[in-house]
């Protein structure tokens, strides 16, 4: 999951791989900002074929909170 998220950071919002990590928070260290954010949760629910209720947005502080909550999602 890590790595189909890290594709979408780095393919669609241009964000350098080598900044990206689990521990990667997505404001301080990537500069995602709140549109890029809905940007990159609308990509996560057209490639993953999910709903992200926004509640749940707000949890995501890390990639590894986005990848948490999709593999739990997803069951993986």
């Amino acid at each position: 999951m890590f790595d189909k998220v890290k594709d979408i950071l780095v393919t669609d919002l241009q964000i350098n791989p080598a900044d990206i990590t689990m521990d990667a928070e997505l404001v301080n260290d990537l500069g995602i900002n709140s549109l890029e954010l809905a940007d990159l949760v609308m990509l996560c629910e057209e490639k993953l074929g999910i709903v992200i209720d926004d509640s749940e947005i707000r949890t995501f502080i890390t990639v590894g909170d986005i990848v948490s909550f999709l593999s739990e999602k997803l069951g993986e």
